[in-house]
């Protein structure tokens, strides 16, 4: 049996998901499992996706289901969630097991660095870690990984269902922070600009946490 899963949600992802395969052949090699779940692509994305991965299922569309679906079917003791657009360092099944085998803790995540040219991103970066790590609460980007046994799913929102997971999870204990960093892509932070992603981000977590319907959050955050 694998010892880890590595499940990938993607709607077309065409032009990253082969690099994104890619950069895991090592980890693969040493085992691990790598699943794809695709949400309804209609841009040859499974095409690209088949030859690279363990498996790759079709799934309804939202990325909390989606990771759901690619957790029923994984025969790892640990599962590793990871965004199509995120590059894990090269070692990062062994840290994660190390990490999760040291501290005795159900779950953890990375830390994560923002690829790209703006300057604040190195900023957001910092401020994400460190939020992290004082809260115990983890994001998406900072590829999210969890003892199977610990597992009960992600609730299925159509947004922040990482920080609903993290929230359900801390109640099991905090999170592992291992200091090994992620490589996530800036592209939309860049597409619409780092300071307003910021403040709009920041504006919609308020707003979860006030008790603002998610449903309503993602009309939101798709505007």
């Amino acid at each position: 049996m694998a010892k880890l899963s590595i499940i990938i949600p993607v709607l077309n992802e065409r032009d990253h998901i082969a690099s994104a395969l890619q950069a895991l052949t090592p980890l693969r090699a040493r085992g691990a499992e790598l699943i794809v779940v695709d949400g309804g692509s209609t841009d040859g994305t499974v095409a690209r996706a088949t030859p690279l991965a363990t498996f790759v299922i079709a799934s309804p569309r939202g990325r909390a289901v989606q990771m759901n679906a690619g957790a029923t079917i994984a025969s790892a003791d640990v599962l590793l969630f990871l965004h199509a657009d995120t590059r894990l360092p090269p070692d990062a099944d062994q840290s994660l097991l190390d990490g999760l085998a040291r501290s005795g803790r159900a779950w953890g995540r990375f830390d994560v660095t923002i690829e790209g040219r703006h300057p604040l991103l190195r900023v957001v970066a910092w401020s994400m870690n460190l939020r992290s790590r004082l809260t115990g609460i983890a994001t998406g980007d900072q590829a999210i990984f969890v003892r199977r046994e610990a597992f009960r799913g992600f609730p299925e929102l159509p947004l922040m269902e990482d920080i609903a997971f993290s929230t359900a999870m801390k109640r099991r204990g905090r999170p592992a922070c291992l200091r090994e960093k992620v490589v996530t892509s800036g592209r939309r932070w860049e597409a619409r600009g780092p300071l307003r992603t910021i403040v709009r981000m920041w504006c919609l977590r308020f707003l979860y946490a006030m008790g603002a319907a998610p449903e309503r959050l993602a009309k939101l955050y798709e505007k």
